[in-house]
């Protein structure tokens, strides 16, 4: 990486402490509003000078697409992890398909146990009363195994939810934690019904519970 200027030092390093606080890098406007720019303009320069110097990547078409590089691991990431977030799935594909992600996050790897793999886009209520809310981000461990009683993400047909599991011989409930919302029940003899994952973290409002 090449030698920074004062200022791009302290760009980079308003990168990194938002990014740590919020688990997201910070957008162009954000950067402005703290660096005291007086126009998003301004903050693109500097991330690109950044970018040019081998301190950052940037992905085109994402107002929060910035990767800070580790000089001291290669130039590869280096504590934190970045974790693609899922949104509304589509029919038929992988959940970790390209066309479902809309955007990637930076974590510290260590902030959920067992290891969160994706973050999955909260829609609806169902979950409220655990916590889970419309908008929310269920960090989730990608596995196809799970205890009754765990928050899982199941697939069911071309549907994606979050549910707690609780099984009875082949029945399986996929209940809600909101008494408006009824448990969904499925004959795991004859129904198709995959585990994606567990849920081990939720996301809100760049807070982590």
């Amino acid at each position: 990486m090449e030698a920074l200027t004062d200022r791009q030092s302290e760009v980079l390093r308003l990168i990194r402490e938002l990014t740590e606080v919020s688990g997201y890098p910070p957008t162009r406007a954000e950067i402005a509003e703290k660096m005291g720019f007086r126009s998003v303009n301004a903050a693109e320069q500097h991330l690109r000078a950044l970018e040019k110097k081998g301190a950052i990547d940037i992905s085109s078409g994402a107002s929060r697409g910035i990767r800070v590089r580790d000089a001291r691991s290669g130039g590869k990431l280096g504590r934190l992890l970045e974790l693609p977030v899922i949104g509304r799935v589509a029919a038929g594909a992988p959940i970790l398909a390209e066309e479902n992600i809309q955007a990637r996050y930076q974590l510290d790897p260590n902030l959920f146990t067992p290891r969160a793999d994706y973050l999955l886009r909260v829609r609806g209520m169902s979950m409220r009363d655990a916590g889970i809310l419309e908008g929310d981000l269920v960090a989730v461990h990608k596995t196809p195994e799970a205890r009754s009683g765990q928050i899982v993400i199941v697939r069911l047909g071309d549907e994606v939810t979050v549910k707690r599991l609780r099984r009875r011989g082949h029945s399986v409930q996929l209940e809600p934690e909101n008494p408006e919302f009824e448990p969904i029940e499925v004959d795991a003899r004859s129904e198709a019904l995959v585990i994606e994952g567990i849920a081990v973290g939720v996301i809100r409002s760049g807070k982590s519970l």
